[in-house]
């Protein structure tokens, strides 16, 4: 077994003054005081990548910066899976008995240490070198393209999109560290600034400073005793253009095999945490897995189904969209806020009954799959 011992984060935002190490020790000491160990209790560590700090042995000198001298040491790049890919390997190598107990940790200053400018041509590189980037698209654009081409195909509305913000907002508000908290309408996002249209301003996630972190042990050393029961991935592209059918991005498969793992269903699932860094991230994800029927996720939302008190709460931290994204910690703080939910730890944001957690990240432009499965035992 695998269990998420402790977890630990910064505040989101923009935190001037804020750098990756610093945002990365402080997490991590939170997610080992909420564990109850101490750096020399920790002989793996995992981290992802940082934009900011683009070290070509991020991991080791993370290790350095905290004191900690693991057996086993890996930086991993999956995009915006990455934070769930992480976990999914700590829990190989505690099920292996390769290691005892995996400190996994993420941060960036992307809102204080990276122009605009810099940040865009950064991610611009995800896409295609030959047939995208030298077009001068960008991330919000490669969505933007999604988006058109999957409202046509299976007539999404741009109030449906809007409806999943609002929740995502309302859900931040109960987080004293996301990074958006003012309360927002579908009228708000609709009549927000176009950025890569059918996408508007507050269709897209914040660019956030922030860290996160969890530890993954063989054995519970806390009293949240949270498992990962099962977990799977898919990779059926990288570049949009050679996505072929947009009703198969690869989350299914992701999904389907984590379930397979876990002996569960769909229907076992009482709390969502699924990757949304725009809305139709969020909608196509949710209908792709089948949590909802296709054109369906503004309508759940309508209805109610993912709020706190709904029977599929989702990302009550307030995800991508509100609690903000600092790289690979974006997706990260998925699975620290389902640690908090199933352990019964989420305060005013605490659903009812939440005991079994589907964890979803997508790394790239619907490109890298990574689902997981979270019990109470």
């Amino acid at each position: 077994m695998a269990f998420i011992s402790g977890v630990g984060n910064t505040r989101y935002g923009k935190i001037d003054g804020s750098t990756t190490m610093g945002l990365a020790a402080t997490a991590a000491q939170a997610a080992l005081a909420d564990a109850g160990l101490e750096p020399k209790d920790i002989d793996g560590l995992l981290t992802g990548y940082a934009t900011t700090m683009p070290h070509i042995m991020l991991a080791t000198v993370i290790a350095e910066r905290l004191g900690i001298r693991p057996a086993y040491a890996h930086a991993l790049q999956a995009g915006g899976a990455t934070g769930v890919a992480m976990a999914m390997l700590a829990k190989i190598l505690v099920d292996s008995g390769r290691c005892r107990a995996v400190l996994i940790v993420a941060a960036e200053n992307r809102a204080s240490g990276q122009s605009r400018d810099q940040s865009i041509q950064t991610l611009a590189q995800a896409g295609h070198p030959d047939y995208e980037v030298p077009y001068g698209a960008t991330i919000p654009a490669y969505y933007g393209l999604l988006a058109a081409r999957y409202m046509h195909q299976f007539g999404v509305t741009d109030s449906d999109l809007a409806e999943l913000a609002v929740v995502m907002r309302r859900h931040a508000g109960r987080h004293p560290d996301a990074h958006l908290r003012t309360p927002i309408t579908r009228d708000d996002v609709m009549a927000s600034k176009p950025i890569a249209l059918p996408l508007r301003l507050l269709d897209c996630c914040p660019v956030s400073d922030g860290g996160i972190a969890a530890v993954i042990t063989r054995d519970p050393t806390s009293a949240a005793r949270v498992r990962i029961r099962g977990a799977g991935q898919a990779h059926l592209h990288q570049h949009i253009s050679c996505a072929r059918d947009w009703a198969d991005m690869g989350a299914k498969a992701s999904a389907d095999r984590a379930l397979a793992d876990a002996g569960m269903g769909l229907a076992d699932m009482n709390y969502l945490a699924v990757y949304d860094s725009f809305t139709i991230t969020l909608a196509m994800l949710l209908e792709e897995i089948g949590f909802v029927r296709r054109a369906g996720a503004g309508e759940a939302a309508r209805a109610g189904r993912f709020e706190v008190g709904g029977d599929l709460p989702l990302n009550t931290h307030g995800g991508l969209l509100s609690f903000g994204h600092c790289g690979v910690g974006g997706g990260l703080a998925h699975l620290i806020e389902t640690q908090r939910q199933l352990a019964g730890r989420a305060a005013e944001r605490q659903a009812k009954n939440a005991t079994i957690g589907f964890v979803h990240g997508d790394g790239g432009v619907m490109s890298s799959h990574v689902s997981m499965v979270l019990e109470r035992v």
